[in-house]
């Protein structure tokens, strides 16, 4: 039986957006939506599924039902028989037809997303066999020691060599993935233990093995991915966001966001909200409102966000609004402010708890010990 899918009101962060801010950034976005229902990057840039579904979940919460709905259908025709989808998409041609897990099984987040939020059980069946097929596939490229293989190649239509090395934030994204495609199975009575066993493999593997991930601490995501995605939360998280090395002295500028690679004087919109979202799920609610305040300079007087300032010049580069910037913006507004059922989605209370499947390392030895 479906819930009622009466409209909720739309996000407001007091003092810094107001509803009708957040309803002019959400235009922004259908503005750049194509009639196919991609929702790319910039117009005529590329569109991808992580990208596109992370828009449609902010077009959801943001009033615009028909823009995301219309989102979530053309993710349907784009997807393979393997469960992946190809990783770029410009103008409804395929000019890359490798497959990121990452893109694949975050289908689920947004399905999920859809469910607190509109309670449309319907819906839920509608996409549930291309959420079970994407997460399936994503199970098949788990590594040895827990991660999940980044991509797979694809050339002329046919699947071809596993990129087998992990990244950390993309592997934190897919632990997301899989708790929303657990709660979702929780839902329509369907069992994956399968998911729920890579998932425990792959949030031990993010706790004491980031070592056996592809070195990338030079990208902020690298440093707080693991919060955000769940794999890392309470005190654990909070030594991990306060870390120096690199951390939080090397990312954050202060007034200003975080910067998206620690060497380039260059803070960016998105990376900043997903930074808000990880400390407000860990309860630091103090810096994550601080931090969305700060990176408002990046609105555009239409709503919409450059993605990127570049300090040391004064200059908003590149010279464009991302869509994907925009529902940063969307998504931390309303898990700021708890104004619709989907600002859970990051703090992940809704979703089932995936324990941690201990390898017997010394690393998680010397952690119990500590608890203890």
């Amino acid at each position: 039986m479906n819930l009622p899918t009466a409209a909720c009101p739309v996000p407001a962060v007091e003092g810094v957006l107001s509803a009708d801010d957040v309803r002019a950034t959400a235009r922004s976005i259908v503005a750049m939506q194509e009639p196919s229902g991609a929702i790319p990057w910039t117009p005529g840039d590329k569109t991808d599924v992580w990208n596109h579904v992370e828009a449609a979940m902010a077009l959801l919460v943001a009033g615009e039902v028909e823009a995301a709905e219309k989102a979530y259908a053309w993710t349907l025709g784009l997807q393979r028989p393997d469960g992946s989808w190809p990783m770029k998409i410009v103008e409804g041609v395929v000019e890359d037809e490798s497959a990121e897990t990452n893109m694949s099984a975050y289908l689920a987040v947004g399905i999920w997303h859809h469910w607190l939020v509109r309670g449309d059980r319907d819906f839920v069946e509608t996409y549930w066999p291309a959420v079970s097929r994407g997460l399936d596939w994503v199970v098949g490229m788990q590594l040895p020691f827990g991660g999940i293989a980044w991509s797979q190649e694809w050339r002329e239509g046919r699947a071809g060599s596993v990129n087998a090395e992990a990244l950390v934030a993309g592997s934190s994204s897919i632990h997301h993935a899989f708790k929303a495609g657990l709660a979702l199975a929780g839902l329509l009575d369907d069992s994956r233990p399968e998911w729920e066993f890579a998932a425990a493999r792959l949030a031990h593997a993010l706790r004491f093995h980031r070592d056996l991930f592809l070195d990338k601490k030079q990208f902020s995501m690298d440093w707080y991915y693991p919060v955000l995605g769940g794999a890392v939360r309470g005190p654990e998280a909070e030594v991990l966001l306060a870390s120096t090395s690199p951390g939080w002295d090397t990312f954050v500028e202060e007034g200003l966001g975080i910067r998206c690679v620690s060497e380039n004087p260059w803070v960016t919109g998105a990376e900043t909200c997903e930074l808000v979202m990880s400390l407000e799920a860990n309860g630091d609610r103090e810096r994550a409102l601080q931090l969305f305040a700060d990176m408002q300079h990046l609105r555009h007087e239409n709503g919409s966000y450059w993605t990127g300032y570049v300090f040391p010049d004064e200059v908003n580069w590149p010279g464009e609004q991302t869509t994907y910037t925009a529902a940063a913006v969307i998504l931390a507004a309303d898990q700021l402010s708890r104004t619709t059922p989907g600002a859970d989605i990051m703090r992940g209370e809704t979703m089932p708890r995936v324990g941690d499947l201990d390898c017997g390392c010394e690393a998680s030895r010397a952690a119990q010990s500590t608890q203890s």
